[in-house]
């Protein structure tokens, strides 16, 4: 997916550098890697949330891969202050969680302690309760038959250029840039 924002634009929290290494070359990795792997499949021409669901081996690991970032580069806008999320899903937050405060220590939590690589999530369930997952690897909340919603990359790449071995600072920043109109879109779909 093209990038809905300059590559600049997410600065200082990600920085252009960042965004060149993670979206043009790791995730066109995955796409070319996908996109070779596919010819003459029963995945050819299925929708990649079903592959995510019900692939696996390589070609589950790049469509996840590419599932994941292309919502995570679709849910990122400029930097504002005082950053929090709107409508319903600021009510479901301070129900589930007590405050978004609450809410993004524990995400945050979750995002610094998840081994090795992969990704944080924050989901939805058929009934509409919200859920802060670990995802290792190229695993996404949809395979648990949850809504993903907001997630956050704590793949090295996505963070190690502009914050080193300090995951727990990107997690920190990250809330800046969220764009909680999408993540509300996400939620109330």
């Amino acid at each position: 997916m093209p990038l809905p924002y300059a590559s600049e634009a997410l600065e200082p929290v990600i920085s252009r550098e960042t965004i060149g290494f993670h979206h043009g070359k790791h995730l066109a990795g995955y796409v070319n890697n996908l996109n070779n792997l596919l010819p003459g499949t029963k995945w050819e021409d299925v929708p990649l949330e079903t592959i995510v669901k019900q692939a696996d081996g390589g070609i589950l690991n790049n469509a996840g891969q590419i599932l994941n970032h292309n919502l995570y580069f679709a849910q990122f806008a400029a930097p504002k202050a005082d950053n929090k999320p709107i409508g319903k899903l600021a009510e479901a937050i301070d129900k589930q969680f007590g405050s978004f405060d609450a809410f993004k220590d524990e995400f945050q939590k979750k995002g610094a302690t998840l081994f090795g690589s992969g990704w944080v999530w924050l989901s939805a369930d058929e009934e509409g309760n919200l859920l802060i997952t670990q995802e290792p690897n190229a695993a996404n909340p949809i395979q648990k038959g949850f809504n993903p919603l907001l997630t956050f990359d704590v793949w090295e790449h996505a963070y190690y250029l502009d914050y080193q071995n300090r995951r727990p600072d990107h997690l920190a920043a990250l809330w800046q840039i969220v764009d909680w109109s999408v993540i509300e879109q996400r939620f109330t779909s």
